[in-house]
């Protein structure tokens, strides 16, 4: 390679001294993008204690859009203690207000330390007046906010008690398509806790989730599934989910499922078939072809359930011959 001019190596040298200038340039413009956001945001949550509730709505509904994808926004909104003022708009009589704050609470929801200051602030009432009252954006991201919340075990509980099952299965009822999916996914958290399991087939959720997982009618969803899974553990839910005529039900969702409902209704099947009387009607529901193809070709855990069961119905044709014989 040639030596370079005196002229390359001028503009050369000149290029490297602008480095620092661009640099410290775009510092400067960093630092003064996030002071105008933070006293924007700062005048907003101001905003928000407003008499006017045309203003206390525009404030919400920019605070919403803000805390929608910027993590570093969701920050900045809690910083300025939104939080609890947000928490006291679920109960404002303009329905979009309320849906404004309980949707800026979803996103703000989404960052680990907010979840504790949300619960802190006692929103976990006004979020269950908003799924009674508000309008079905907001009934459905009040029950959004609440599967976020009940990430978190020790919530699982406050939120049970505070009444959030009833609402949860009236949406899971006659809500939106994506409102019974937020509500299934709500009590599907919920259902994590055994011991809120019973209380969600009192509400009579049972025979709402087998009419959701029900490919031929229904808007089938993995935590419907899951929902169902769970309350096949105890004895009030698989007795719910027969009398809801669930099993051929589930032995269909095994067939024709994705991977993860076949899974999960795969473990439902197996609670219902070693913990009650009813293995014979799963087999005659016709759940043996579909198990094999499953503990093929499913998941890892759906195979396992798979085998599980199979194992099972031949143990209990085995004990059949035996008790026929004698």
């Amino acid at each position: 390679m040639g030596e370079r001019s005196c002229s390359q190596e001028s503009q050369c040298l000149s290029s490297i001294k602008l480095v620092p200038q661009i640099l410290c340039s775009n510092l400067v413009e960093s630092g003064q993008d996030l002071l105008e956001s933070d006293m924007s945001i700062k005048k907003l949550v101001e905003d928000l204690e407003s008499t006017s509730m045309e203003t206390q709505r525009e404030a919400a509904a920019k605070l919403r859009q803000l805390a929608r994808h910027n993590v570093g926004n969701r920050v900045i909104i809690a910083n300025h203690r939104a939080i609890s003022l947000l928490v006291n708009l679920l109960q404002s009589t303009d329905f979009e207000t309320q849906e404004n704050a309980v949707t800026t609470l979803l996103n703000l929801s989404l960052d680990g330390d907010n979840k504790a200051a949300i619960v802190n602030a006692g929103a976990i009432e006004p979020l269950i007046h908003v799924l009674w009252t508000g309008n079905p954006e907001a009934r459905e991201n009040s029950a959004a906010t609440l599967t976020s919340l009940s990430s978190i075990g020790e919530n699982r509980v406050n939120i049970v008690k505070s009444g959030a099952i009833c609402p949860l299965v009236e949406l899971l009822e006659n809500g939106s398509p994506r409102g019974k999916k937020d509500a299934a996914t709500a009590l599907y958290n919920l259902s994590l806790s055994r011991e809120n399991r019973a209380m969600i087939v009192e509400a009579n959720a049972v025979c709402h989730l087998i009419e959701l997982m029900d490919p031929a009618t229904g808007l089938p969803d993995k935590a419907v599934a899951a929902v169902l899974a769970n309350l096949a553990s105890i004895p009030e839910g698989r007795t719910a989910i027969v009398n809801a005529g669930g099993i051929p039900v589930l032995v269909e969702v095994v067939e024709l499922g994705s991977a993860k409902e076949k899974e999960f209704a795969a473990a439902a099947l197996l609670h219902i078939c070693i913990n009650s009387r009813f293995c014979g009607m799963v087999v005659r529901e016709g759940a043996v072809p579909p198990l094999v193809v499953l503990s093929q070709l499913g998941t890892q855990r759906a195979k396992e359930k798979a085998q599980q069961l199979l194992n099972f119905f031949k143990q209990q044709r085995r004990a059949n011959a035996d008790a026929g014989s004698e």
